[in-house]
């Protein structure tokens, strides 16, 4: 028992990057996706889930082998490597697509802690979180909010309880999630691009070679990058992803059981999802559920605002890192405050959450295929890499990936421009 305890808190210790970032994945706004999936198509969908888990393990794990080798991001490693003009454009679309879907899950929090307490306005608790969480960036130390961020990551597993608190048929989810079912029409595809959007997100590449590079400098690893730092890298990158993985199946599976079947098909919104849940399965589903929501929103934002951070910072040559206090790295804060700042304030404009989604969808979509070319060419680059490049299963995988949403990409334009 002991040696099991032992094994345990050391595969703890050992996962930390990987699992922050694959459960920010799983953000409000993600949840929104998949509870749409789930209540229009019932578990049609769950093959989508499975498909996007070794796109984006294989994907991640480039970005954090860069993270590691470089001992840099990934908009540091562009701006030595590659010209201005590509930086600029990474940067053009990050930032509003990263402030929109900010803005998004501040409102869905909001939304659901008003829906945990009526008599208290949504708009202040979106005031009372963002708060929170600029205190919790600003004021703590990396090594805490790393620790909160991953103690948060348990706060998922309410969605692996709701499920089971319905009568399922295992066999047909087994054969939903294994044999792909397809259904051509515009809002079908759409379904299918926004789960591969939302899960293979170019905030999240940033997010982990900068979160890797800093957790070289906090171990001072950068000296001797060997073949055990990238096994265990991997080891975390894989049961971050498939975590994430596992959270989205089970969000649609709820929602693909719970409102398919009991006639609700149309869920625009988080709180929709958390309320239409309360008659049908119970205050105690429609809790967890709403707690998830929360939960998700805290680990997430750290994330998005942290990569945006990022990217302008190591693009203008500005001292960044999470390791840093608020005067050593003064620029790096203010972008985040201001990220958080802006993000909420699209509460009080007429951007609704569903059209910030929208709008930060088209721009993710627009910059993933680009990033992903780019992240496959720096992996294979001797002179960045050295031994580190890419296999040939890293390589098939990221031109399968770099394929399907180059294909996501121009069907979700197609989608939301040519026939609005």
């Amino acid at each position: 028992m002991h040696m099991k305890s032992t094994r345990l808190s050391r595969f703890w210790k050992k996962i930390g990057p990987g699992l922050i970032t694959g459960s920010s994945d799983d953000d409000p706004s993600g949840i929104a996706t998949y509870s749409q999936a789930g209540a229009a198509y019932g578990l049609t969908t769950l093959w989508a889930i499975l498909l996007s888990f070794p796109l984006m393990a294989v994907m991640q794990e480039m970005c954090a082998r860069i993270g590691l080798v470089t001992s840099q991001g990934l908009t540091g490693t562009l701006k030595k490597h590659y010209s201005k003009p590509i930086l600029y454009l990474m940067l053009l679309f990050s930032f509003p697509a990263i402030v929109l879907n900010i803005g998004a899950d501040i409102a869905a929090m909001g939304a659901v802690g008003n829906l945990l307490f009526p008599a208290i306005e949504a708009s202040f608790f979106s005031v009372i979180f963002t708060v929170l969480l600029l205190i919790a960036i600003v004021y703590l130390p990396y090594r805490k909010i790393t620790a909160v961020l991953k103690y948060l990551c348990i706060v998922l597993l309410v969605y692996f309880i709701v499920p089971f608190l319905y009568k399922q048929d295992w066999l047909f989810i087994v054969q939903s999630t294994f044999i792909p079912t397809l259904q051509f029409n515009k809002a079908f595809i759409g379904i299918i691009v926004g789960i591969l959007g939302t899960t293979i997100s170019p905030y999240l590449f940033f997010w982990q070679a900068n979160i890797e590079a800093e957790e070289m400098k906090q171990h001072k690893k950068h000296l001797i990058v060997n073949k055990r730092i990238i096994s265990d890298m991997k080891q975390d990158v894989d049961f971050g992803m498939g975590f994430s993985g596992l959270v989205a199946w089970f969000i649609i599976l709820t929602t693909g059981t719970v409102l398919f079947n009991s006639g609700i098909h149309q869920i625009d919104t988080v709180e929709q999802a958390a309320k239409a849940l309360q008659p049908i399965a119970g205050n105690f589903a429609y809790l967890l559920f709403s707690i998830g929501i929360i939960g998700t929103g805290f680990i997430a934002i750290p994330v998005l605002s942290g990569s945006l951070s990022y990217i302008f910072c190591e693009t203008f040559g500005w001292k960044e890192g999470l390791d840093n206090k608020f005067n050593e790295a003064k620029p790096f804060y203010m972008i985040i405050i201001i990220s958080l700042l802006l993000g909420l304030s699209l509460n009080y404009i007429s951007i609704s959450p569903i059209q910030a989604l929208i709008y930060s969808a088209i721009l993710y979509g627009l910059t993933a295929p680009v990033l992903i070319g780019i992240i496959l060419h720096i992996c294979n680059n001797k002179t960045i890499m050295g031994q580190f490049t890419n296999s040939k299963f890293s390589n098939l995988i990221g031109l399968i990936t770099l394929m399907i949403m180059t294909t996501a990409s121009v069907a979700l334009l197609y989608l939301e421009l040519v026939s609005a």
